[in-house]
Order: structure tokens, then sequence, then C-alpha cells
């Protein structure tokens, strides 16, 4: 099974924000000194407590501060940018990093609609001229004729992912030739027949002959399974109170999370995300995850490990990798 790794850069308050920066770096590391394939890191915005909100700028550090371990956007937000400027960026990131940079697109704002309309430079979000956005990238990116050409030049073998957790990515993603990244863990309840609807359809791209899809998905792994599935109710926790408006950009800690009353919309909010990730033990998340990749036809796992404290996912990549090697 191949593992990677995607890490959002999650502060535990606002003020904590330069601590989860260079977290995130010594991840990478620490990911990359466990044989991990890859290691990318998402897009968002006005989110206090998310400090990814450049990925492009974190790759550069994570670039520097890394030897080998493959880096990538999980992902860039596409309908913001200039897809001329998105390929600019990445080009100059491969020459940085020969062979090692991904570029992962995505369709989604990132953020809620009032920034997404600050984004744009002409206060007019570009969300359905996303295909025609990726076709504009892919042509920048390998075309040697397309004007106006990209400087540094994009190395040949600089890979386009597309990311998505809908049917309309995943059917982009075939009539392009791309690699496909599913993310399960924002959509919950992906339809498991999405990859393979991706294959089925694939056409062959000038750098994918053959479909290859990632299934991104949360991770929980502990040493013991009430450990694990404590740190996956502090994640539960926090994630329902931002999504209600009720957090003030300050994260529960384990303690205050299992001392927390859940109410009848917080436990139905958690089992509507039961069944799409692995939580426990190392045996116990070694038969999810495995289970997982098959019902969707995966080619690879993304884990995406959104653990309160730094030490504790350090050691749940940890038991992860070793349990599958």
């Amino acid at each position: 099974m191949k593992l990677s790794v995607l890490d959002q850069s999650l502060a535990r308050s606002a003020g904590e924000v330069p601590a989860a920066l260079q977290e995130t770096l010594q991840m990478a590391q620490w990911c990359e000194r466990l044989g991990y394939t890859r290691f990318w890191v998402s897009e968002h915005h006005a989110f206090p407590s998310v400090a990814g909100s450049a990925p492009e700028v974190l790759l550069a550090a994570l670039g520097a501060a890394t030897e080998h371990i493959r880096l990538g956007s999980g992902g860039v937000m596409l309908p913001h940018y200039s897809a001329y400027k998105v390929a600019e960026v990445f080009s100059l990131l491969a020459n940085l990093y020969p062979g090692r940079i991904d570029l992962g697109v995505g369709r989604a704002p990132g953020a809620d609609m009032s920034t997404a309309v600050a984004l744009a430079t002409d206060g007019k979000p570009k969300f359905q001229r996303f295909p025609q956005l990726v076709e504009d990238l892919s042509r920048y990116l390998w075309d040697r004729t397309a004007t106006p050409v990209v400087s540094p030049p994009p190395p040949a073998d600089l890979p386009l992912w597309m990311l998505g957790s809908s049917p309309d990515s995943a059917v982009l993603a075939a009539q392009r030739g791309l690699p496909y990244v599913l993310g399960l863990f924002i959509n919950p309840q992906a339809d498991a027949r999405l990859i393979g609807h991706y294959k089925q359809r694939f056409q062959p791209g000038l750098l994918q002959d053959k479909p290859y899809a990632i299934l991104a998905m949360s991770v929980f792994c502990a040493d013991s399974e009430e450990q694990a599935r404590a740190l996956q109710l502090t994640y539960d926790i926090n994630l329902y109170r931002f999504f209600t408006g009720q957090s003030d950009g300050s994260s529960l800690s384990p303690r205050e999370a299992l001392a927390y009353t859940l109410g009848s919309q917080e436990r139905a909010f958690i089992a509507g995300r039961e069944n799409s990730r692995a939580v426990g033990t190392p045996a116990q998340v070694r038969e999810q995850v495995s289970r997982l990749a098959a019902e969707h036809h995966a080619d690879e796992v993304m884990a995406v490990t959104n653990m309160y404290y730094f030490e504790d996912r350090k050691r749940s990549f940890q038991l992860l990798r070793e349990v599958f090697d």
C-alpha cells in the first residue's frame, strides 16, 4: 500500500499559527524519515486557526526542509487564480525541487462565498469556468508552443492532479487524462463508485497513460483504541463547533472534549463520518484502511490526521507506516 500525508496546518488557536507552521515543516521531515510517498498541504482562507492559506509559499519552505519526499498542493483552488500564474509558480517550484513537486488543483472555494468574492480580482469567482481553467493550465504546463511562454519553463514531468469529492471532478479527471484524488475526509458520503467510474472513463493524457487514484481519508491511529477514539472525538467536536459558528478560533483540548456534553446534532454529525475513516490500534486501522481502499478502488491512501497535539500526530503516522511495512 502506498501511503501519503495531507497536512492542513491547523493551529490550536489563532495565536499559535507560527507554531502550527513549524509543526508542518517538522511533520514533513518526520514523514520523509518514515518513508511516506508524498506530503501535501491544503489551501483555506479566512479561518484564523488554519494557517494554510498559500500552499505554494509553504511548499517552498517544505522543499528546503526535506530531501526526497514528493511535495504537493492539496490543492490550489484554481477558480480564484489565473491559470498562467499558477503554471508559473509551480514551474518555479518544480525547477527548485526537480522531480518532487505535485500540482493538485480543485474547484472548491476553500472558504465562504464572501471570501471567494474577495479573492477574485474582479469580484466574480470563476467556479463555472473551472474546466476551461484546467485546460488552460494543462496547455501552459505541457504545450511548448503555448503563448505566452511560462518562465521558467516547466519540467516535462510536472504532474497535474485533479482533486474532488463529487462525480464532476471524477469525470473531468478522466476526460483530461489526469490522476485523481477523492477527498473522502471532506465528503464522508462520497459514492464508493466514483474512482471506479473515473477509471472506466479514463482517456490517456500527455503524462498519464493509465488511471491512478488516491483516497484521502481521516486516520486516527494510537497505541490503544481508547486513546484513538478520544483523539477522533476531539477533532469531531472541534469540527462541528467550527461548522456551526460556535468556535472562537480556538480548539478544545482532548480533556475538554471528553467533558463536552454531546447533543443529538453532534452525535448525528459524528455518526455521519464514522464509516469513512480509520480509527483505533494499528491492527484495527490497517483493516479499516485496507477495506476502504478496496471499496473505493484506490491505488494509494493519503492520511489526514488532525490531532490536537503534535506528538500524537507523529505517533499516528509512525504506527500507520509500520503496520503497512
